[in-house]
């Protein structure tokens, strides 16, 4: 590997997050937001026939306006005297979504790369990173520059999206994660959890390790991929950290 490209792999903090509907049953939504999620979910395809209720949970976590962030998953890649890359997998959860979002901004705050610092998550420019800085400013909190995007010029952004990556320019075209994983040849996700059950975990099961497993795997796997789009080796299994 090259000095540019471990440069460059140092100033990346690849990222997950993990959201819920910011209630645990529908009826508990005050009556104004209440009619405002059935205006937003009238204009959603509802191809089940679910109830308000069950259409709510389980589709409001996507949308920043009716979900919240539960759990924010880090990793950084450190290079040894021999130039062997570690990845560290730190995970932010907390007893609220404000507490996860400030220590979120400490962190790439402090980070050492300073300006150079880059972002990097899957479908990060549609989904991660806006839905971040939605909910830091409902939490009253102010963005850090690296999430400071008005104004700007794309190259002036150091946002990098694996699904972005592999558009091609192609705007239609939507590609989960796990799919790419597979045609890059990549292993399993080893979680035990798919997406569309943080709800049901998080409120139901009441069990925060399970949702931290899960996103931990995610951001290992979005890791690797960003390492094969780049065509550089894969980290070895055993120089992956995981800190829950």
């Amino acid at each position: 590997m090259t000095e540019n490209a471990i440069r460059h792999l140092k100033n990346i903090l690849f990222i997950d997050i993990e959201t819920v509907s910011q209630k645990s049953h529908f009826d508990l939504l005050d009556d104004r937001i209440k009619k405002l999620w059935l205006k937003k979910a009238s204009y959603l395809q509802n191809v089940d026939n679910l109830s308000d209720e069950e259409f709510y949970l389980k589709r409001a976590s996507i949308y920043a306006e009716f979900g919240e962030i539960i759990c924010i998953g880090i990793g950084g890649i450190f290079f040894d005297d021999n130039l062997e890359p570690t990845l560290r997998v730190k995970m932010i959860s907390g007893e609220s979504e404000e507490e996860i979002l400030k220590q979120f901004k400490t962190i790439v705050e402090k980070h050492k790369a300073g300006a150079n610092l880059m972002l990097c998550a899957h479908n990060g420019k549609e989904f991660d990173f806006p839905y971040i800085c939605r909910r830091m400013l409902v939490n009253g909190i102010t963005l850090p520059r690296i999430l400071q995007v008005s104004g700007r010029k794309p190259w002036e952004i150091n946002h990098l999206d694996t699904l972005d990556l592999w558009k091609f320019g192609d705007y239609k075209h939507f590609t989960s994660l796990d799919l790419l994983a597979c045609i890059f040849g990549l292993p399993e996700c080893k979680s035990e959890v798919s997406g569309d059950q943080i709800n049901h975990i998080y409120y139901v099961e009441k069990d925060m390790s399970k949702i931290e497993r899960y996103c931990a795997e995610d951001v290992k796997v979005l890791t690797q991929l960003y390492m094969k789009m780049n065509s550089w080796p894969l980290i070895n299994e055993t120089h992956i950290e995981v800190i829950l």
